[in-house]
């Protein structure tokens, strides 16, 4: 990776911090919960229990720890409060870290998108149907 000014570095995760509603846990490599950080309570998290599993306490994260190794990205996902977080979970020598980043705003513009696709594809038939008929 090429070397990042402190500055620009800086304001990216200033930006991020801000706009995406960063959140993390990290979580022993025996499943256990270790500590946690950052806006929590925007993805519905609360009550959490240092020590206890962390599967128990938030389900999506359920099977998924500990890791191998190599990190694992789950774009898009909605959390059970129907929040939707880019999660990225990656190893570290002081466990397993698990980062939400708010991700409703590509959520929005892919489903509209999608949209545009779906009344495309119908314009598409009728047209289709007209000229065959």
């Amino acid at each position: 990776m090429q070397d990042v000014p402190a500055s620009v570095s800086d304001y990216i995760i200033s930006l991020m911090i801000e706009t995406r509603s960063l959140a993390f846990l990290l979580v022993n490599k025996d499943g256990c919960l270790f500590s946690w950080g950052g806006k929590l309570e925007v993805y519905g998290i609360s009550n959490l229990k240092k020590g206890e599993n962390v599967g128990q306490q938030i389900f999506f994260l359920e099977g998924l720890l500990p890791l191998d190794d190599f990190p694992l990205f789950l774009p898009r996902m909605k959390t059970e409060y129907g929040i939707c977080a880019d999660v990225h979970i990656f190893p570290s020598d002081e466990g397993d870290w698990v980062l939400l980043l708010d991700a409703t705003l590509d959520e929005m513009q892919l489903s509209i998108i999608q949209q545009q696709v779906h009344d495309l594809t119908l314009n598409q038939e009728k047209v289709t149907r007209v000229l065959n008929k």
